[in-house]
């Protein structure tokens, strides 16, 4: 029976002094107390804004949403159900919501499928055809409004959901297919080998092993689309008449009525926070996303 070679005795590492902790951690202390200070001024407008939705209009005649720091009895739940009352505003939040899932999920699976091709398909004229997909990242959006305009005009689409879906997706696909790319040519050849070997077709390999694999790319992906579509309003002040979206229905508040600040202020704040909801659900999967293919 061969011998077993016995083992290197572990060296256990000395405790760290006292004194070396402290100089340490008063070390970081300068960045740290810097970080804490641009967090701060980062978050003021936001709780700003949250603050303002919770005194009545009177009280913001009164003074600034500061008041709220020493008189807490002045906060108000009143504006939040005049909010829900609101049939303009709940209504483009439903739009909203339409058109932000549908200008995420539809650009994603299509860029989803061109890059995949593009990665690991041969095909006649390939890498001239992902050139264009680089160039028509440069392509202005404005350029392209009255022309689609008119197409919408043409077709009878206009100022629908469906309307505003295929003009995000149309100009969402460019990024999209360009880092779906870039993140699925980084996966290893021999995994697609193996599953071609074992007779996978194309569209087997794409779902069951390109998706999975791509996942922290596809939901970094998704947050950003989604932020784009949900903080619009040149194009859906373009395309939309009676189809608003929130941005739309917050700037028309701001026209039509001006000081109407008790519906304006709870709007703006469910606006923003939802955006924010979505970003740190998917936190972890953003923040894997963005090293994918950074270490080989």
């Amino acid at each position: 029976m061969a011998s077993v070679a016995a083992r290197a005795p572990v060296v256990p590492r000395p405790a760290e002094p006292l004194s070396g902790r402290i100089l340490r951690v008063l070390g970081k202390a300068p960045v740290h107390l810097f970080l804490a200070v641009i967090g701060l001024l980062w978050l003021i407008p936001t709780l700003g804004l949250l603050f303002t939705s919770l005194l009545s209009a009177s009280d913001l005649g009164g003074g600034g949403w500061w008041q709220i720091l020493s008189k807490p009895s002045a906060a108000t739940w009143q504006n939040y159900d005049a909010l829900l009352s609101n049939e303009q505003i709940t209504d483009s939040l439903l739009t909203t919501l339409q058109v932000a899932i549908g200008s995420t999920v539809l650009p994603i699976f299509i860029a989803a499928l061109a890059a995949y091709a593009f990665a690991w398909l041969e095909f006649p004229g390939r890498d001239w055809l992902f050139i264009v997909v680089i160039a028509l990242l440069v392509v202005p959006l404005q350029m392209a409004l009255i022309p689609i305009f008119s197409l919408y005009n043409t077709l009878g689409i206009f100022d629908t959901v469906l309307s505003l879906i295929l003009f995000h997706t149309a100009f969402g696909l460019p990024f999209a297919i360009f880092l779906l790319r870039n993140f699925f040519i980084g996966i290893p050849k021999d995994i697609l080998e193996s599953a071609r070997i074992d007779g996978a077709s194309e569209f087997r390999i794409f779902f069951r092993l390109i998706l999975p694999l791509g996942l922290p790319a596809i939901a970094s992906l998704a947050i950003f689309q989604f932020l784009w579509t949900w903080n619009d309003l040149l194009v859906a002040l373009t395309f939309g008449r009676d189809t608003k979206p929130i941005t739309v229905a917050i700037f028309n508040q701001l026209t039509e009525f001006g000081s109407n600040i008790e519906i304006i202020a709870p709007a703006s704040f469910i606006s923003l926070a939802l955006p924010i909801v979505v970003f740190f659900a998917f936190q972890r999967y953003f923040v894997q996303g963005l090293l994918a293919g950074s270490v080989k």
